[in-house]
């Protein structure tokens, strides 16, 4: 799934090449992807971009007209400059917003899903609005590039892995990066906020920004449209079982379960005790 870090690369260089261009014409092919009807989208047609933008993990397209799209990726979704138009055999099309022709010839923004699990979501609504639409207004803090207040993650009891993925509390983190950022604060993803000292909390502060950071400044310094469809992330710990923790040497390990799995190095983040593979778990009950 798209997280704050890849968005918000997406939304900056998509800003950078549409702001200012004229729609020509808006479509919805896929079925389910509108979540709002009025205004229509193909009202957008002769309305200009005035910029796309991120909120936490959603994309939002503003228009001079003062109408807004807001988009959900959701796990497999992807927002695109293409330099045609889609054709009649495509079948990932969700949105396709196309420009009218620049000295490049054919523009067209597309927001696309792979898989079958059509989950990717739109909505256009005046621009004022987006702060109070509802899967806007219950989102926390974001969690970059201000410093989340540290009274987010001390004040529950709850784990910090399913605490830090939780969009209400902090906006913009998901399963590949609360890997990461435990990784970086050498902290438990069972272990619970409550019982965090100060210096770790401030360290998994810290950590939060600091990864998201670094992430973003790679994608600056290393992608240009168009944009892949999979971004290349730099990962220490998500998606390495059985590798080599790049800090202490130790093998990474995971935690499997039915759709995800987390990863962790057992000496940096779980005293060297392996936490519990919940596959294993169910084939002995």
């Amino acid at each position: 799934m798209p997280e704050l870090p890849e968005v918000e690369i997406t939304a900056r260089l998509l800003d950078q090449a549409v702001a200012g261009a004229k729609v020509e014409s808006a479509m919805a092919p896929g079925l389910n992807v509108m979540k709002s009807f009025k205004p229509p989208l193909d009202g957008l047609a002769g309305d200009r971009i005035d910029g796309i933008r991120r909120r936490g993990k959603m994309l939002v397209i503003d228009f001079s007209s003062g109408l807004s799209l807001l988009i959900h990726l959701m796990s497999a979704g992807t927002l695109q400059l293409h330099g045609k138009r889609a054709g009649p055999k495509d079948r990932t099309s969700r949105v396709l917003i196309r420009l009218e022709p620049d000295q490049g010839g054919e523009r067209e923004l597309r927001l696309r899903e792979f898989g079958t699990r059509q989950r990717a979501w739109a909505k256009l609504m005046p621009a004022d609005e987006i702060e109070t639409d509802e899967d806007v207004a219950k989102l926390g803090p974001e969690a970059w590039p201000d410093p989340v207040p540290v009274g987010v993650v001390t004040t529950t009891d709850r784990p910090l892995y399913s605490l830090l993925r939780d969009q209400r509390t902090i906006a913009g983190i998901g399963r590949t990066w609360v890997d990461e950022i435990l990784w970086s604060a050498r902290l438990s993803p069972f272990k619970r906020a409550a019982d965090l000292e100060p210096e770790e909390a401030e360290r998994l502060l810290a950590s939060i920004h600091d990864r998201f950071q670094a992430a973003i400044d790679f994608y600056e310094s290393g992608l240009t449209l168009p944009l892949p469809d999979k971004l290349p992330k730099p990962l220490e710990v998500h998606g390495r079982e059985g590798e080599a923790c790049s800090r202490c040497g130790e093998l990474i390990h995971a935690v499997h379960y039915s759709d995800y799995t987390l990863c962790y190095c057992p000496r940096e983040q779980t005293g060297g005790e392996p936490l519990k593979d919940r596959r294993l778990s169910r084939l002995l009950k």
